[in-house]
């Protein structure tokens, strides 16, 4: 029984990682088309509460789940599909931290437009396409991080 609990817990929380990261992505994007600082400040407002409250929690929980998985499953820590996966983990991480620092500056950025009625400044456009672009490889590590744990291939 243990054992599907932490694996419960342990998908569950790996799917709150991928799915709050589609969305946020989404919602971002499709507010930043709009070109409408309000509504840019107002989703970004949004966005970076949900991650620090979904987001966060799942990248404390992961760890522990996997842990805790890996014990009472037998695998160990050092099969090659494991190493991999942690090695992606990090990956994302140095991406998603700075990713929640732009989010913050767009938001500033797009709030402080829509209070002084001025278009959006540079600045925030050179936020936004970082934060495009450092989706990318965070997206791509979790996704790998995905059919690493179905397949537990064995890499080497």
């Amino acid at each position: 029984m243990e054992y599907f609990i932490a694996k419960f817990l342990h998908i569950v929380g790996a799917a709150v990682l991928l799915g709050t990261g589609a969305g946020i992505a989404f919602f971002m994007l499709l507010a930043h088309r709009t070109g409408d600082a309000k509504v840019i400040a107002g989703v970004a407002r949004i966005v970076v509460i949900a991650d620090f409250l979904f987001t966060a929690s799942a990248v404390v929980a992961q760890p522990i789940t996997g842990l805790w998985l890996a014990s009472t499953a037998g695998y160990a820590l050092t099969d090659s599909w494991i190493v991999v996966s942690i090695a992606l983990y990090v990956v994302t991480g140095l991406f998603w931290l700075p990713v929640v620092w732009m989010q913050m500056r767009m938001r500033d950025l797009a709030t402080a437009a829509t209070a002084s009625g001025s278009p959006l400044p540079a600045e925030y456009h050179t936020f936004f396409r970082w934060w495009f672009a450092f989706g990318f490889p965070a997206f791509g590590a979790v996704v790998a991080i995905f059919w690493l744990m179905i397949t537990r291939p064995a890499l080497w």
